[in-house]
């Protein structure tokens, strides 16, 4: 008894099932047959009364909106922003950008654009740049310090040493360049702009050193005069000195012996 009941239950199951696949499938053929390729907007070649376009001409993009529970196709020649053009043999798409503050990319995780106040480093977009990294001339995209402009170098200098000319025989050049453009204006981030290396010259006396000794010289000669002046003075003044003292010597006189 309870068996019979059971067959009975799974029959009336089973008629259920049909009656709904029925359903259905009505539906989807009542469906299909609103598709029509006549009547369709300019430059779409399949449409239906439910979803707008569902087949594009081949240059152009489908794009798919959403209404409500439905999507409703449309054609454009250009995707537009928030979204990135995919060429297909059957149909071109538009697909939605996946990146975060991303108003224009070139692929789902690329961005080319950021919204107004980020800036754009690598396909993503940031509050600020990166360490590092800043922004480029005024844009919103961040760059690295190697996009600084610089001059070329100029001729290098004279050989100096201790900011001297001569007197030395080994000593350093220089040479320069300018920054035409820096990032944000800072050249801080830019490479060096002057560059030093050894060089050799013949040692040369400096003018300075060859009068020093030159004075130095007539110094010791005028030392050296002075002192034989005086040296020839005081032998003269010796000489005189004698001489008066012979003028004015007395000699004295013997006393006779008394006769005898």
């Amino acid at each position: 008894m309870q068996l019979g009941l059971f067959l009975v239950v799974v029959f009336l199951s089973l008629m259920d099932l049909t009656g709904s696949s029925k359903v259905v499938k009505g539906k989807r053929q009542r469906r299909i047959s609103t598709e029509v390729s006549h009547g369709c907007a300019k430059g779409c070649d399949l449409c239906s009364e439910f979803n707008g376009c569902l087949k594009c001409s081949p240059k152009l993009f489908i794009l798919l909106e959403r209404n409500d529970i439905r999507q409703i196709g449309i054609c454009l020649p250009s995707c537009p922003l928030g979204y990135f053009g995919v060429r297909n043999p059957d149909m071109n798409k538009c697909i939605k950008c996946k990146i975060e503050n991303c108003e224009a990319c070139f692929s789902r995780n690329f961005c080319t654009k950021c919204k107004d106040g980020l800036y754009l480093h690598k396909g993503r977009c940031y509050s600020t740049c990166p360490e590092g990294y800043s922004a480029a001339n005024g844009t919103t995209e961040c760059s690295t310090p190697a996009q600084c402009e610089l001059s070329e170098w100029g001729p290098w200098g004279p050989c100096t040493k201790k900011r001297k000319l001569c007197g030395f025989k080994k000593g350093n050049e220089e040479r320069s360049r300018k920054v035409l453009q820096a990032p944000s204006g800072d050249v801080s981030v830019c490479p060096a702009t002057t560059e030093l290396r050894r060089c050799t010259v013949q040692k040369n006396q400096c003018p300075e050193g060859k009068r020093k000794r030159k004075e130095e010289q007539e110094k010791r000669d005028n030392t050296n005069g002075n002192r034989n002046q005086k040296d020839t003075k005081d032998a003269k003044s010796g000489t005189k000195k004698r001489k008066g003292q012979q003028r004015g010597t007395v000699v004295p006189m013997t006393p006779a012996s008394p006769a005898q």
